[in-house]
């Protein structure tokens, strides 16, 4: 069964989003043979929901659950809907902290998973842009580059605009 497809995220088995699994989905109650791997923000415990709820959006409708942090993109002054397809139907990341979702061009842009070592470099080269730039320097990420491991601490989580391709980084730290 091919899974669904997802703008904002174009590769959630590859980001650890969705696994395979024999679960039954708590929301249609098929067994779908993938599972989303990640949290479920409701106030009902939920842990065991396929793709499909997710991407058409009844998951969310049932438990009443988000699967990432919908207040960066109200804070960017994105469209209502634009929001609610990102945080609703679209699979999430895992952060240390709060997941900052971000934006471009007046859209949501697409996450494509944790930086690389070379993608890190790069930085290093003034090659991509990280949200809270004015705090970091080129010389932070040579550092920074000697000792960095994807999900490692500090993350770096690798995005990019769907409309002028522009890559950008969201950094956290546990």
């Amino acid at each position: 069964m091919e899974l669904p497809k997802f703008r904002y995220h174009p590769d959630p088995i590859a980001t650890g989003a969705i696994e395979r699994s024999g679960i039954l989905c708590e929301c249609c109650g098929r067994k779908s043979g993938f599972r989303y791997a990640l949290s479920v923000y409701s106030a009902e415990e939920v842990s065991d929901v396929c793709p499909w709820c997710i991407q058409d959006g009844s998951a969310a409708k049932k438990f009443e659950a988000i699967f990432c942090d919908d207040y960066p993109l109200i804070e960017a002054g994105l469209p209502e809907e634009l929001v609610q397809e990102v945080s609703q139907r679209t699979p999430g990341f895992e952060s240390w902290q709060q997941e900052v979702w971000l934006s471009h061009c007046g859209d949501a842009c697409a996450f494509i998973g944790d930086a690389t070592k070379e993608d890190v470099l790069a930085l290093a080269e003034g090659v991509g842009r990280v949200e809270d730039q004015n705090l970091w320097k080129p010389e932070d990420f040579r550092k920074l580059a000697e000792y960095y491991e994807p999900k490692g601490s500090p993350a770096l989580y690798k995005f990019k605009c769907l409309h002028c391709g522009e890559i950008l980084y969201g950094i956290d730290m546990c």
